[in-house]
């Protein structure tokens, strides 16, 4: 599939907040290329991660985020970037009283597991954010 209509996208709900995929293997003909809209409600996050086998850019649309990389903090708000590099660390942290929406774009040579490795209870991640229960 070239194009994507709205009615294409595949929505997936994570407890950080719904993700609208409308660029993945399988939606569209990308090998290389992942593309998702995530909506996160206030006070949400996705706590300290890596992917090994690709890079991210965060692009962000609406609200703002406390953005996470490789230990280094920002305040994003609309029309700023986050660019992680592959197998970097990084969070994002909705920690304002509005909803925070950016495009994640994933890139890699192939998508291959594990996609998402977690260490957001380990040190030095778990010194800096108290972690979220779900």
């Amino acid at each position: 599939m070239r194009f994507v209509s709205t009615a294409d996208v595949v929505v997936e709900d994570f407890p950080w907040g719904p993700h609208a995929w409308f660029v993945r293997p399988g939606l569209t003909a990308s090998e290389h290329l992942m593309a998702v809209k995530v909506s996160m409600p206030p006070g949400q996050a996705h706590q300290f991660h890596r992917h090994p086998h690709f890079e991210e850019a965060l692009y962000f649309l609406e609200g703002r985020a406390e953005q996470w990389v490789d230990g280094e903090k920002r305040i994003l708000g609309p029309g700023e970037v986050a660019h992680v590099p592959m197998d970097a660390v990084h969070g994002t942290y909705n920690v304002f009283e509005e909803p925070c929406v950016f495009l994640a774009f994933l890139a890699s040579p192939s998508f291959q597991e594990p996609m998402v490795v977690d260490v957001f209870r380990e040190e030095p991640w778990v010194s800096l954010k108290t972690p979220i229960e779900y």
